[in-house]
């Protein structure tokens, strides 16, 4: 069992900062990890019939939390015994009038006071340049609204540590789609949303055939012209590449395995992807730590017997979070327990198979996440099932694909990010691969060093052997894998899966392509994908209108100095060249590392050199090398040294003066909470404070 004192430094800073309850003076009364679930557990076990049945699933509850076998998601730990809403995610509908578009403005903003986020389909409303009769004017269009609801978001702070996070979709079939992939083209629009396109398999299907696919007026009721289907896609994945937006859902296929299709169709997710409701639906989540169950001594050196009685501890836990919540809307509460959807899920896949010293990306991890997958979903069926003896199935069974049997719960699984709880669990996010084992998290009042628990305790029983291949980072996994991870689990997820495909800086267009087309083929529910430094980039771009500078001629000869630091890759030699008492070229040179590791440390010489002979300022150059993240980070005199670029920034920094990384530093992403610096992903969780970009917590 896991000793319940060693919550790490950055959890404990995380529970207070995040979740502690106050008092009206501001004092903690949560003092310690087991205060908190104390609290938790005995208000989720009071919808249980009995005092008896009260004492004795609290009691349950609590030591599956503070275990950390499985936690709830962030509203449920921030707001059980509060009187606030316990539930993550939300769909709210927009039909197409301003009473319905601002009246899903003021809901959203209720939602979001309550911490939760909300999800949005854009598609009944008519396109730009509509004919309004009762006004005798033109409609503004889907894109206009959505900007409407960015504004409202933007101004509504969640007890001044919490913002709202939204998802946006657009059927492709809309004829304003075009506007909707590129809203987001400049990297800084709408970045209180999340977008996605609901692509329909007839458009699949001319994408397949080269065809043209028709377009929907949702207002007239028809069809309004057709367009290329190539040439939309073209649109999405170039976008996708440059920003990170816009992502798919397959919308067809959500409703043809949505269990409550008696309800209606499906149109849109919460603000990660990962839970498709319908309209004003709401769902809990909650998630078990994998990695707790490692057990070499087992069948697959996994102990399947634990794992489903925290699976039917979870089940119970998240069925009375139904009952006890409180709920923002009427309409939210009558449909949340009408169909009582539950997404357990998971987290600590990757610190699993490091145990296992599985690989994440090959055929053993497969088919691990595919017996790990299966078995969830059949044990949380079965608890449901159970539960709906005990208490009845969920009212909107008849319509369901349940009808004529017992179930409590319309779905059971889902798999959401776990930024946060994955924290306080100390363990890796969700099905993710770990994305670094070394990370530096730059704050107001200092630096946050972060290692990975397994990483340092390999580290420290082997201090002079390289590292194994299955302690593995996202960037060193190919896009294909992190696809075919999330199909593995989405084949028995009822609900969806929220999973990012990271891709590397250097990743093209046809790599974004690819990756999507193969998500469709794998028969995943979605895709979202993130480029290194993409949303970053595309801000570069409008220095295009500068004048062009042009490189100086190189002296015969120049002053230069050399020196020497330790990396992960062996000892870089860095010689700086000086013209009029001025940096003006950089060498560089590593031995004994490999032709590619060699090549790049020229590139990067060069590259660097060309850009001071054009009179860029050094600090600058410094400030977009320092604190580059690689594969092979090491500690050294100096300190954290985390690539090659970062080596060569600190030597720069050596004779020329520290240059402060600030807000304008474009490769840097700031926690809006703390300041910390975040990891580059598209839904970062900061290390300091727990606050995740995309799910606003």
């Amino acid at each position: 069992m896991t000793n319940r004192d060693d919550f790490s430094q950055n959890a404990i800073r995380i529970l207070k900062a995040r979740y502690y309850m106050k008092d009206g003076k501001g004092e903690f009364l949560d003092k310690s990890p087991a205060d908190l679930f104390k609290r938790v557990a005995a208000f989720i076990a009071s919808a249980e019939k009995s005092n008896t049945d009260q004492q004795k699933w609290a009691r349950k509850f609590f030591k599956v939390m503070l275990d950390r076998d499985f936690l709830p998601n962030s509203p449920t730990l921030t707001g059980a015994g509060r009187g606030m809403c316990l539930s993550a995610c939300f769909v709210l509908p927009i039909e197409d009038s301003m009473n319905s578009i601002f009246d899903a403005v003021k809901n959203a903003a209720l939602v979001h006071k309550e911490g939760g986020g909300t999800g949005f389909d854009f598609s009944l409303l008519r396109p730009q340049g509509s004919f309004v009769k009762k006004t005798q004017g033109v409609a503004s269009g889907p894109v206009s609204f959505l900007k409407v609801i960015d504004a409202a978001t933007e101004a509504v702070k969640q007890g001044g540590t919490r913002r709202g996070a939204n998802m946006g979709i657009l059927r492709v079939d809309h004829p304003e789609i075009e506007d909707f992939i590129s809203m987001k083209k400049d990297g800084t629009s709408v970045n209180n949303f999340n977008i996605s396109v609901a692509i329909t398999d007839d458009f699949m299907r001319a994408l397949k055939s080269g065809t043209s696919y028709e377009l929907y007026d949702p207002n007239l009721e028809k069809a309004v012209g057709k367009k290329d289907a190539r040439e939309v896609f073209d649109q999405i994945v170039n976008m996708a590449w440059a920003v990170g937006d816009p992502g798919l859902i397959f919308i067809d296929r959500i409703n043809k395995h949505n269990p409550t299709k008696g309800l209606g169709p499906i149109r849109a997710t919460n603000p990660c992807g990962e839970q498709p409701l319908h309209a004003y639906e709401s769902c809990n989540l909650g998630s078990i730590n994998l990695s707790r169950f490692y057990s070499p001594r087992k069948k697959d050196q996994f102990d399947w017997e634990r794992f489903a009685q925290t699976i039917a501890v979870a089940v119970r836990f998240l069925d009375n979070v139904i009952e006890v919540n409180r709920y923002p809307l009427p309409q939210i509460e009558e449909i949340t327990k009408g169909n009582r959807r539950i997404g357990l899920g998971v987290m600590g896949w990757a610190d699993l198979l490091i145990k296992q010293k599985r690989k994440y990306d090959t055929p053993e991890a497969l088919e691990m996440a595919d017996k790990v997958a299966s078995f969830l979903r059949r044990t949380a069926e079965k608890e449901s099932a159970k539960l709906a003896q005990e208490r009845g199935s969920f009212p909107n069974i008849e319509k369901s694909v349940y009808k004529g049997k017992r179930m409590r719960n319309a779905t059971v699984f889902t798999i959401a990010p776990t930024g946060t709880i994955s924290r306080l669990a100390g363990c890796s996010s969700s099905i993710e691969p770990v994305f670094a084992f070394e990370f530096v998290s730059k704050i107001i009042d200092g630096e946050l060093k972060d290692l990975h628990p397994l990483y340092a305790e390999w580290k420290e029983k082997n201090p002079d052997k390289i590292l194994p291949d299955y302690f593995t980072t996202a960037h060193e996994i190919i896009p294909e894998w992190h696809v075919r991870i999330q199909a593995a689990f989405q084949k028995h997820v009822d609900n969806s899966v929220s999973k990012t495909i990271n891709f590397s800086n250097e990743a093209t267009v046809d790599d974004v392509e690819k990756a999507y087309l193969l998500a469709y083929r794998l028969k995943t529910k979605g895709i979202t994908i993130y480029r290194d430094g993409c949303r970053a980039e595309q801000v570069l771009y409008k220095d295009g209108s500068q004048a062009r500078r042009h490189p100086l001629d190189r002296p015969n000869s120049l002053p230069s100095v050399t020196d020497k630091i330790k990396t992960g890759f062996g000892n870089l030699y860095v010689t700086i060249s000086y013209l009029d008492q001025k940096p003006f070229e950089v060498f560089t040179s590593i031995g004994k590392s490999g032709y590619t590791t060699m090549a790049d440390a020229e590139a990067l010489g060069r590259m660097i050199s060309l850009a001071l002979r054009s009179g860029v300022d050094p600090k600058d150059v410094i400030s977009q090398l320092k604190g580059i993240g690689g594969s092979e980070p090491i500690f050294t005199e100096g300190g954290l040294v985390q690539s090659l670029p970062d080596a060569i920034a600190k030597v720069l920094e050596r004779h020329l003066g520290e240059s402060k990384n600030n807000s304008k530093d474009l490769y840097q992403i700031i926690c809006k909470i703390c300041g910390a610096s975040l990891p580059d992903e598209k839904c970062p969780t900061c290390l300091n404070c727990g606050w995740n970009r995309c799910s606003g917590s």
